[in-house]
């Protein structure tokens, strides 16, 4: 979740740090995003592989692409202490956070890359007659 206020204000679409949100001080999360954290922790560590592997770049593009270990560390952190959280409550708190982190995934619409654009809609409106 973002709190820098002109990012807020744009909607998400004025980030000064090109979405490198773990990395800026407006960053926070929940235990609702764990889930989220564990998979962009696992994408992360596919994408260094991938591009540590044979893949052809050049090495300023490569070095660009390349998750930083600062980066990484920061994700490990976040759900280390999101777990350590988590771990430290009794088993009926735990299985509390557990209901109501369900209902709010089941009901979260988030759209992560790039805005999409919609289709026009179509001008279902009847002519008009020109009038006299």
């Amino acid at each position: 979740m973002c709190r820098e206020p002109s990012n807020v204000a744009a909607g998400g679409h004025a980030c000064p740090l090109r979405f490198r949100c773990l990395g800026c001080e407006h960053f926070s999360t929940d235990v609702s995003y764990l889930p989220d954290l564990k998979a962009h922790l696992a994408d992360l560590l596919r994408s260094r592989e991938r591009l540590m592997s044979a893949f052809e770049a050049d090495d300023w593009a490569r070095t660009q692409a390349m998750p930083s270990g600062e980066e990484i560390g920061r994700v490990r952190r976040l759900i280390d202490r999101v777990s350590s959280d988590l771990d430290q409550l009794t088993a009926e708190d735990r299985a509390q956070i557990e209901q109501a982190v369900a209902l709010v995934r089941r009901s979260r619409t988030v759209h992560l890359g790039m805005p999409r654009v919609g289709q026009p809609l179509p001008d279902v409106r009847p002519p008009r007659d020109p009038l006299p």
